[in-house]
């Protein structure tokens, strides 16, 4: 039995599953995977489910009816890992955009006391390869914005690429979760730090996908815009404790 689960959630990823799997099971760290499939049209979930043969005990599937946003796909898996006895609990893309290998970096950084430990982009300068010029501005903008907004002490707000130690997603409450898009990861990151939680960025690069179609588009930076500030003054009306848990 495995401490550390990668919840990724897939949608149209058929040509990528094969390696991803791949890459996190050649890690030395022995983690397990759950796939969050939003009932792929190109038939992601079957996928798995063979591969499941040649991971029996490694490699879990949840299909869903429906894409239903990216913080629901994520919710529902950590949701599932919660039920079991994982310590830490990761979100990862499964376009190779997030590299396998840093998993272990991320894992250690939680076990030498982080809480949260985020594979940043930006911490240390840029370093986001492949990208075109307009998309690296907005997302660097973006983190700066919510950290202007928030004042979130994290410079890459947006990462998708975390380890979470499981305290803080029981601690969190993930029925509060407001946001189904990619505003999801900024949200879970505010709660986490207006809860105290030790949060610790490690420096990644992150490299666009080579494979498959990107799911990003206007609505998610718009969610983002707008839905911050709208979180920023709930949080000035709520009492974040961390002396009693929330449920799931």
């Amino acid at each position: 039995m495995s401490d550390a689960i990668v919840v990724i959630p897939t949608y149209n990823e058929i040509e990528n599953i094969d390696a991803i799997l791949e890459a996190v099971f050649a890690q030395e760290k022995a983690f397990h995977v759950l796939i969050v499939d939003d009932n792929s049209p190109d038939g992601t979930h079957k996928r798995v489910a063979t591969l499941q043969e040649k991971y029996p005990t490694q490699l879990f599937l949840e299909k869903r009816n429906a894409k239903t946003g990216l913080g629901t796909a994520y919710i529902h898996g950590f949701r599932w890992a919660l039920e079991r006895d994982y310590e830490y609990i990761f979100e990862m893309d499964a376009d190779f955009s997030h590299n396998p290998a840093d998993l272990v970096r991320l894992l250690e950084a939680c076990k030498e006391g982080a809480d949260v430990a985020i594979g940043s982009r930006y911490v240390k300068g840029v370093n986001v390869v492949n990208w075109p010029m307009n998309r690296v501005l907005m997302s660097y903008f973006a983190s700066k914005y919510v950290r202007f907004i928030t004042g979130i002490p994290i410079h890459d707000t947006t990462a998708g690429f975390i380890c979470y130690r499981r305290k803080v997603l029981e601690t969190i409450g993930l029925h509060n979760i407001k946001f189904v898009g990619y505003a999801f990861q900024i949200e879970l990151k505010f709660k986490a730090w207006k809860l105290g939680f030790n949060i610790k960025e490690v420096s990644v690069i992150f490299t666009d996908r080579t494979k498959g179609v990107s799911k990003m588009d206007s609505s998610i930076f718009s969610e983002a815009v707008f839905g911050i500030i709208k979180m920023k003054i709930r949080s000035l009306f709520t009492k974040h404790k961390r002396n009693a848990q929330n449920t799931p």
